[in-house]
């Protein structure tokens, strides 16, 4: 069951003389993106010793005609191989090459050092719902969400819609966010029974205990920082207290930022950063903490079934962040907090300005729901674009001026 991935739409063609680095999670489809889009080249899966014993005995006067234009998977385990194939790059030996790894630090830091100028970044997370509702070779259709950051507006995306779609044409989109809700994106899930995709799940979080971690740090004893894991899961969407976490973990304030960053490296976590303006002191400046994926967070955290309001708000704030990585747009993210407790859980900035969105994890919404993009409306005046409260439901509405309702499968979909 292949699925279209939004990356495809952006990755360059074999002919176009650049060097592809494909980073993302483990088990988010890198491997099998690379070979179904490139299937001409070489390919050289860096897990295997052997393949790294032969590749380090491959000069770089002779990569060119022993390797040439390759895929190399894992390359964060062999970071010497990044020399040769600069050298054979500069000296029109390759013209193409395909990179992959797990570990965004160890990568990133070795390309600015060694490949700058010569090397396009893609991320790969793990499905999003327009990506899991189109299967291969099916185009993607772009979701609303799309049109409203193209437009920077709400009502000139929602204006022309119905406002109930087609049910023979959602339920299947809802069943897929379903899905999502429950089991989060990594492919190799698909075509598990339910019993056998906790097992996947629980395989996944002691693999990256024993391969991912092993490749950012050499830690000797695991039981910490699994403890902080569980500690750090259990506080998704949360105000990320790092001296909260240090004491709950028995660990030192220093070894939490160290932990945390590993976890953002990995892919398995990212912080969204509050909003505010140099000239306001009323604003919270300490970020949240987010899972990319509602599989693993499921799995660290224990909750099996219900959907509760912290869960669907990482649900959705997870998809729009992935959905704006794998799109290449520069839109950046934020949540909105003053400290006198005026709370609005995504703002997403645009060149003209920002729009606001609350999330609720209901079928119905309420007027206290859209108090505080009210109030933000009026202190941002014509930088503020609109507002949206993404909830349960099916309608899409306008619940006040430049505020409306949206529905999560119509929004992402």
């Amino acid at each position: 069951m292949q699925k279209n991935r939004l990356v495809y739409q952006h990755l360059p063609k074999p002919n176009e003389n650049i060097i592809v680095l494909l980073t993302g999670s483990r088990q988010t489809g890198k491997t099998t993106s690379a070979k179904h889009f490139y299937p001409k080249l070489n390919y050289f899966n860096l897990d295997a010793w052997e393949y790294r014993d032969q590749l380090s005995q491959v000069s770089s006067f002779n990569w060119g005609s022993s390797v040439g234009n390759a895929i190399l998977d894992e390359i964060q385990k062999e970071p010497a191989l990044f020399d040769k194939i600069k050298f054979a790059f500069d000296a029109k030996k390759i013209d193409f090459s395909v990179l992959l790894g797990s570990s965004q630090i160890l990568l990133l830091k070795k390309v600015r050092e060694t490949l700058a100028g010569r090397v396009l970044i893609y991320e790969l997370w793990p499905l999003c719902l327009c990506e899991l509702i189109s299967d291969f070779p099916q185009q993607i259709t772009l979701p609303l969400l799309d049109h409203i950051i193209a437009k920077q507006s709400i009502a000139a995306a929602c204006n022309k819609l119905p406002e109930i779609a087609d049910l023979k044409k959602v339920n299947p989109i809802k069943n897929w966010e379903a899905y999502l809700l429950q089991w989060g994106g990594m492919p190799g899930l698909l075509p598990l029974q339910d019993d056998r995709k906790w097992e996947w799940l629980k395989s996944f979080e002691a693999t990256y205990l024993e391969r991912d971690l092993a490749d950012l740090a050499r830690i000797s004893d695991l039981k910490p920082f699994k403890t902080f894991q569980h500690l750090a899961a259990q506080r998704y969407t949360g105000l990320l207290s790092f001296s909260e976490i240090a004491r709950d973990a028995a660990i030192s304030v220093e070894t939490v930022r160290r932990y945390i960053e590993y976890l953002k490296m990995s892919y398995q976590v990212f912080l969204l950063p509050p909003y505010h303006t140099n000239i306001s002191s009323t604003l919270i400046k300490t970020p949240k903490i987010y899972w990319t994926d509602m599989g693993i967070l499921r799995q660290l955290t224990g909750i099996k079934s219900q959907v509760q309001g912290p869960l669907f708000e990482n649900y959705i704030v997870s998809e729009i962040m992935k959905y704006i990585s794998s799109s290449k747009n520069s839109n950046k993210i934020y949540f909105y907090r003053t400290r006198s407790g005026l709370e609005i859980d995504l703002l997403i900035e645009m060149e003209k300005g920002l729009i606001g969105i609350e999330i609720k994890a209901r079928d119905t919404i309420h007027a206290p729901d859209i108090t505080a993009m009210k109030t933000l409306a009026k202190n941002l005046k014509n930088r503020w674009l609109g507002g949206m409260v993404v909830y349960r439901g099916d309608r899409i509405y306008e619940i006040d001026a430049g505020i409306w309702a949206v529905p999560s499968y119509r929004l992402l979909s």
